[in-house]
């Protein structure tokens, strides 16, 4: 199995006040590279914790976390922000799109901190925005878009570094059903074509696009299911040129 993430025994605790705070208990599990996951928990339960650790936004208390055989869970946090630009697309349930910037400005602004020079940030910029069926909207700022363009834009900004993982924290959470259903279809065809996703979703209908369903509980892992073969649960086909 080419495993991209793995967390042997990983916990996180915080102090508050005179309470120490333990949000993951010791959780471990791997990620093999092209799953698509979704890790489910009623609130407090970690997994928005387990998401900000898997992504590098924070290091653990105790455990070890190897993100694609490098350890990064002993890193300082320059050393986490290069990591995490190289090796992790993020998609936020608030899009965080900057409003003065073009949907083309906005997915390119990732290569800026990478150095990639203005004529390729452009040229990569515009690859992805086409993959995800925005050609026609690449000049538009967010406030010209729709929810679920704006929730695309944002896909592609995640997209544009070419990570070895995309995470997607609640990615339907300020989108209708239908868009929400529209959106969730590009992550099946994104996923398609070999990228690992990792989903945090407190919704059942959302988690069963995953193959495998990760659930916490009080910090630790309560069950971890793979996903009996089953009709995709699309209700909609996904139509780019039809977006709400």
């Amino acid at each position: 199995m080419n495993t991209v993430i793995d967390l042997q025994g990983v916990g996180r605790s915080y102090v508050m006040g005179q309470e120490q705070i333990h949000a993951l208990r010791s959780v471990t599990f791997s990620i093999a590279r092209g799953e698509y996951v979704a890790l489910m928990g009623p609130s407090g339960s970690g997994k928005s914790t387990l998401m900000n650790l898997i992504g590098c936004l924070d290091t653990p208390s105790k455990g070890t976390y190897f993100l694609s055989g490098q350890e990064v869970s002993r890193m300082d946090d320059q050393q986490l922000a290069e990591v995490r630009n190289r090796e992790i697309g993020f998609v936020f349930q608030t899009f965080n799109l900057l409003p003065r910037l073009t949907a083309l400005e906005n997915v390119a602004l990732p290569l800026v901190y990478a150095g990639v020079s203005r004529l390729e940030r452009l040229e990569r910029a515009a690859e992805v925005l086409d993959r995800v069926g925005l050609t026609s909207r690449m000049k538009h700022k967010p406030n010209e878009l729709s929810g679920g363009q704006r929730q695309r834009v944002a896909v592609a900004r995640a997209l544009v570094n070419r990570p070895s993982i995309l995470l997607a924290d609640e990615p339907t959470g300020n989108l209708d059903s239908k868009t929400s259903i529209d959106i969730m279809n590009l992550f099946a065809d994104i996923h398609s074509q070999g990228n690992t996703i990792v989903l945090v979703t407190h919704e059942e209908e959302i988690a069963r696009y995953a193959h495998r369903v990760v659930r916490l509980r009080d910090g630790n892992i309560e069950s971890d299911l793979v996903e009996q073969k089953r009709d995709e649960p699309h209700i909609l086909k996904s139509d780019p040129t039809n977006l709400h």
